[in-house]
């Protein structure tokens, strides 16, 4: 090759040895396509990182995005439990006032007529107390004569009884009562047991 014909190649292209064997020229070509294939490899690398970059970040944001959900859910279960408990201790202290109107009433002799009016005022004052208590969602257990529930019954003690069938409530001494479906006292029970 002449001079000028060197000068003539743009300067970014490798200038050929004449007098190169041909296993040289091989070289210098598979060295460039190796090179091409690394340039490519890094490339699809770089963008395969990238790729799994956004991924992750699709991901994690599809995470928070379920813990924040959840977070909602469990906040808003607990306003509403809030709400329909929030009188769970207040009437849990009503209920004795409740019991000592029952117990005047029961002791109140029904044929003594200068007990009459003592007896209805009462009765109206329990009338009242109790339309309250259900207007706020508490409402009396009085098990008698119901199979004995553990959930919601307290036994005092089981008495034998051949007349009734077994774990069945013969008396109740002390109603029982629930809020918004929740036991608030259970009923304190007589249970009938085999004879």
């Amino acid at each position: 090759m002449s001079k000028e014909t060197e000068i003539d190649q743009p300067n970014n292209q490798e200038t050929v040895d004449p007098g190169a064997s041909e296993a040289e020229l091989t070289e210098s070509v598979s060295n460039e396509e190796i090179e091409l294939e690394l340039l490519q490899d890094e490339q699809l690398s770089e963008t395969e990182q990238l790729q799994q970059q956004v991924a992750e970040a699709n991901d994690q944001v599809l995470r928070v995005q379920a813990e924040m959900q959840n977070v909602r859910r469990r906040v808003e279960r607990d306003v509403e439990n809030a709400h329909k408990y929030a009188l769970d201790k207040f009437s849990g202290d009503l209920l004795p006032v409740v019991d000592n109107l029952e117990r005047a009433l029961s002791a109140i002799s029904a044929d003594d007529e200068s007990q009459k009016a003592v007896a209805e005022g009462i009765e109206l004052t329990l009338k009242s107390f109790v339309d309250v208590l259900a207007r706020f969602k508490i409402e009396p257990i009085d098990p008698a004569g119901q199979p004995f529930d553990a959930n919601l019954h307290q036994a005092v003690s089981m008495v034998p009884n051949p007349d009734l069938e077994p774990n069945t409530v013969m008396d109740v001494f002390q109603k029982g009562y629930t809020l918004n479906g929740r036991l608030i006292r259970p009923a304190m029970v007589i249970v009938s047991k085999a004879a």
